[in-house]
């Protein structure tokens, strides 16, 4: 189970965009993060996937409290979350090719002797044929990059899934393809599922309960 307890977050501790803000989500679960630019979906996204040191709270896997964030996580708990952003071209080293993009993580982790295996994998579930695999990001579409990004990040097999705003460039069928490898990911694995989106539509037909960060109106 991944918790987020009463956590307070943002990037200037006299105006966090979160305020004692908490979440669960359970192995195998799906939980959507709805509301609109500006609420803080992003800045929970990352603190969740310990990307993101939050200003109080506390951070809970399966148990065990976050131990750092950012380089100084552990590889044990830092490797146990995929994530895909919403901008693929800010997170793809430009210098990579897309198979190099996918495997990055198996390397950097000790694992390369797996990479040929996973990338084969992985190309097939995100439908990358070896043509644009060769490819560098700039010569490749946003849903071809945004492709391979989400193969990068079920690389190594997480138990944990942050998709924060992942559709959000990309056309009706890339964003259904997406989902799609996604949800079956989750299904075989039993990992768990937080998807950030400002489409309620979208979240409503993708998870299984959604929490919406929008600020409420004050009584009265």
């Amino acid at each position: 189970m991944l918790e987020l307890r009463a956590v307070t977050a943002g990037y200037d501790p006299r105006t966090p965009v979160l305020r004692d803000v908490s979440l669960t989500v359970r192995s195998g679960d799906s939980v959507g993060l709805l509301g609109p630019s500006g609420c803080g979906k992003s800045t929970l996204a990352r603190v969740a996937a310990l990307l993101h040191r939050p200003d109080s709270g506390l951070v809970i896997i399966d148990g065990e409290p976050a131990l750092g964030f950012r380089h100084r996580a552990p590889r044990s708990q830092r490797t146990a979350f995929g994530v895909v952003f919403q901008q693929p071209r800010l997170s793809a080293d430009p210098r990579l090719s897309l198979a190099d993009l996918i495997t990055e993580p198996l390397r950097a982790t000790g694992r390369s002797g797996e990479a040929a295996a996973r990338l084969r994998k992985l190309a097939d579930d995100v439908g990358l044929g070896d043509e644009l695999l060769a490819r560098r990001p700039h010569q490749v579409s946003d849903g071809q990059l945004q492709r391979a990004c989400v193969a990068r990040a079920l690389a190594l097999e997480p138990r944990w899934l942050i998709c924060d705003e992942m559709t959000a460039m990309l056309d009706a069928s890339t964003t259904a393809a997406l989902v799609a490898v996604v949800e079956a990911y989750r299904h075989h694995s039993g990992a768990g599922l937080l998807a950030v989106s400002h489409d309620r539509t979208l979240l409503n037909r993708w998870c299984g309960h959604t929490v919406d960060l929008a600020p409420r109106a004050p009584a009265g």
